[in-house]
This record gives C-alpha cells, sequence and structure tokens, in this order.
C-alpha cells in the first residue's frame, strides 16, 4: 500500500515505496506517546569506554594509597598502622651478652725437657716411655748403679758427706819433747891447763808427726735441700739444716744399704738427680750399653695441659688466670685456665723455610679437673675464650632486624610500625639494640 512505512532496510537506505521513515523515538509500536517501552534505551560506544577507563584508573588509585598506608612512607611517623604481616613476635629483653671465640690447641704433657744426668759410665737399664717417677725412685741405672730421683730446685754440683778437716802440728812440749834451747845438763871437767873437758847431757826426741783433725760438717744450701729428702723419705737422727753432719752420715748409710749400694755415708755427684716434682719419663736419648750423660733420659710433668699457638695481633684474651672453656674431641667441655703466656713471638716456617704465617705466641691452659679428661693423653683440641661483653643491654634476635628504605637497621612491631635500631654487640643469635622507641618487653616481629 502506497504511503505505508514498514521498516528500514539493513544498510540504512529507505525502503521501497518512496516515504521517509519518521524518527526512532525508543517507544514500541502500539505504545502511546510517553508511554516507556520494555527495552533499555541503546547507549553510545564512546561513552561506554570512557566510564570504564575512570574505573579502573579509580582502583590503581585505591590500591596505591593502601600500599603506601602499610609500608608507613606515608607523611607523618605515626601514620596509622596497617595490618601486621606473617611472622612470630618476640619481646625485647634485658640481658648479658658474651662474644666467644675459638681457636685450635693441642692436649698433651707439655715439651720433653732432658734430665741433668752427671753419672758416668755405661747406662745398664732404662724405664718404659710414659713411667710416673717421684720421690726415691730409679730413674735409670749407670753401671748398675742406681741413679735416684729427689725433689728441689738446685742441681746437684758436688759430692755430699762429712769433709776432712785441716791438719795441725802438735803443741811445743806436748808428748814429753825436750825445748832445744831450754834443755838442761850436766858436766864436769878435769885436768889443769890442758883445756879438755868433758860433760853428759839428755839428746831430744824425734819430733812426732801431726794429728789429723776430726771431720768437719759440709754446709751449704744444697745439704739443706738433701736432707729435706733424706727426711721425707723417714730416715731420722739428723737435723735437717745447711749442715752435713755425723748424723746426716749415718742416715745416709742406711738409705745406701736400702739401695744395695756400698755404705760410704758418701752421696757422688751422679748418684742423684733433682727435679720440681713427679716426672713422667720419656723416651730415652740412648740406648743400653751406650755412655750416659744428659741427653740419656727426657721427662715432662704430670699434669696434662693444653698448648695454644695464638696470634700475636689476637692474643689480648691470653692473661694469666683467664678461665677458657677446652672442647674435647668426643665434644665435651672441659673447664681450663690460662697458666703462662709466652714473651716472644715467632713465625711458623714456610715449605721453602720463610714464614709460614703471622707471629704467634705460646700459650699454656691448665685443667685443674683431670678426671674430666678421662684416659685421653693426647690429641687436637678447641679452646673457647670470651672476646667481649656486654651486661644488662637490650637484645633481640638477630632474625628481627630489618633493613629501612632510608639505611640502617630496624623492627617491624607488633602493629605493623617500623622503628629505628642501632645495633652493637653480635652474639649466640641475639643482637644489641638500642633507640628511642625501644624498651623492654616491647613486641616485635620476626619476619618470615
Amino acid at each position: 500500500m502506497n504511503g505505508m512505512f514498514t521498516g528500514r532496510s539493513t544498510d540504512g537506505e529507505p525502503t521501497a515505496g518512496g516515504a521517509e521513515p519518521e524518527p526512532e523515538t525508543g517507544t514500541e509500536p502500539g505504545t502511546e506517546p510517553g508511554q516507556e517501552g520494555t527495552a533499555p534505551p541503546r547507549r553510545a560506544p564512546g561513552r561506554r569506554r570512557s566510564r570504564t577507563a575512570l574505573a579502573a584508573a579509580a582502583f590503581v588509585l585505591v590500591t596505591a594509597v593502601a600500599v603506601v598506608g602499610a609500608l608507613g612512607l606515608g607523611g607523618g611517623d605515626e601514620g596509622p598502622a596497617a595490618p601486621p604481616r606473617a611472622g612470630s613476635a618476640v619481646a625485647v629483653t634485658r640481658t648479658t651478652l658474651v662474644e666467644r671465640t675459638k681457636v685450635e690447641g693441642t692436649l698433651g704433657y707439655g715439651a720433653e725437657i732432658p734430665l741433668p744426668v752427671k753419672a758416668t759410665g755405661t747406662v745398664t737399664w732404662l724405664p718404659e716411655a710414659g713411667t710416673t717417677a717421684e720421690r726415691g725412685d730409679t730413674l735409670l741405672r749407670v753401671d748398675d748403679r742406681p741413679v735416684v730421683l729427689l725433689y728441689g730446685p738446685l742441681p746437684m754440683y758436688r759430692e755430699l758427706g762429712m769433709t776432712a778437716g785441716p791438719t795441725t802440728a802438735p803443741e811445743p812440749g806436748a808428748n814429753g819433747d825436750t825445748d832445744p834451747g831450754g834443755g838442761a845438763g850436766t858436766g864436769k871437767g878435769s885436768g889443769a891447763g890442758t883445756g879438755k873437758g868433758s860433760g853428759t847431757g839428755t839428746a831430744p826426741p824425734p819430733t812426732a808427726p801431726p794429728a789429723p783433725a776430726p771431720p768437719q760438717p759440709l754446709r751449704g744450701m744444697d745439704v739443706l735441700q738433701f736432707e729435706s729428702n733424706l727426711a721425707a723419705l723417714g730416715y731420722e737422727g739428723f737435723t735437717v739444716d745447711e749442715r752435713f753432719t755425723t748424723g746426716t752420715e749415718r742416715a745416709v748409710k742406711r738409705w745406701q744399704k736400702a739401695l744395695g749400694l756400698p755404705e760410704t755415708g758418701r752421696i757422688a755427684l751422679g748418684d742423684v738427680v733433682y727435679a720440681s716434682g713427679r716426672v713422667r719419663l720419656g723416651r730415652a736419648g740412648v740406648r743400653l750399653g751406650a755412655a750416659a750423660g744428659d741427653n740419656a733420659l727426657t721427662y715432662t710433668g704430670t699434669t696434662r695441659k693444653v698448648l695454644v699457638d695464638a696470634s700475636a695481633q689476637e692474643a689480648s684474651w691470653a692473661v694469666r688466670g683467664t678461665d677458657v672453656t677446652v672442647g674435647l674431641p668426643d665434644g665435651s667441655p672441659v673447664k681450663g685456665t690460662v697458666a703462662s703466656v709466652g714473651r716472644q713471638a715467632t713465625s711458623p716456617e714456610g715449605d721453602g723455610g720463610g714464614s709460614g704465617g703471622p707471629p704467634t705466641v705460646p700459650v699454656t691452659i691448665t685443667v685443674p679437673d683431670q678426671r674430666a679428661l678421662g684416659r685421653l693423653e693426647s690429641g687436637p683440641v678447641t679452646v673457647e675464650y670470651v672476646g667481649r661483653k656486654r651486661e644488662k643491654v637490650l637484645a633481640v634476635p638477630v632474625a628481627a632486624l630489618v633493613a629501612l628504605a632510608e639505611g640502617g637497621h630496624g623492627l617491624e612491631t607488633e602493629d605493623g610500625r617500623f622503628v629505628t635500631a642501632r645495633t652493637g654487640l653480635f652474639a649466640d643469635g641475639m643482637v644489641e639494640v638500642n633507640g628511642p622507641a625501644l624498651r623492654e618487653g616491647l613486641k616485635v616481629r620476626i619476619p618470615q
């Protein structure tokens, strides 16, 4: 029918019939003007894209603000706290921190020292290495004579015994002697002018030989040292002093009889050897049948000790009387004490004969409880000493430290704030901290 509008073609061109289409009003056919239809109105595509971009920008802005607040990077130091992160919380404690250092050492009886054997002759008996000898024991035998150990600081330097006194001439007139110039004589003469006479007199007897003086006591500090040992071995009948008397001589004869020696009452130069106390006999420097000498036998003390070659630059800890902890090869700790420190630093030798490292000083450490060492006689050990010590300081576990963006270290509180922490001594997994916001009992977080 001419003049009826039926629709619009897909390409937007008017339909056949020649009539202009009426503009769309958004109403469905058959509805009154102004009445709302059921289909939603269409929006232009450009407007939809603009609103989507604005929504995305707003989301990014809100997220950035939240992140800044969580990290505490806002304007003020006391900004609002962000939700705490995952991790365990610990308290800031007040404690004492001790810095400990370990060095290597060697357990043993110390360096072997030659015994000052003065006996001359052939070595006929030697003890086994490791034998312990004490006062009165035989160290070795020379020409089948025992060389006995005694205690004392003085070496044996002379023979001990009674000394012969100086010879004395007899007193004039003694034993009926006649003074040659004071004798009396009588004579008679007869005859006249003959100049001859005769007389009689008594001739002086021959002079008697000088009488030997009685033996005289030997005096000296070495006599006192020997008599002290003789008394300690149980012999009596003399006074312990600086005089070797006839009483001492009789006691020496009894001692010689017990040793199977000729009872001379005299102590020869090589009969005894002095040491400071009990000794542990080491390796022999000669074989049986060889000539005795100063290197015939060596000895050490009977107490086990630890020797440390401490670095000369880091030996400030090595002070006599300092307590240390000795770690045995089985891991058990033993208490020790610094007994002596060498005064001369030496450098270990290298492969080519030159210096093999920094200079060291010898440090000797004693172990009072020898039973704690068990049956171990020698071996490598560790020595732990206290380097630095800080008492009654605030401390936290090292794992609680965090690096701050502006530099330095800080701690994260339980409510998510970050506070500055200046660090001090590190020891045993803890670190000394201080700062204006830190106090004992403050809860801080260990990040995970």
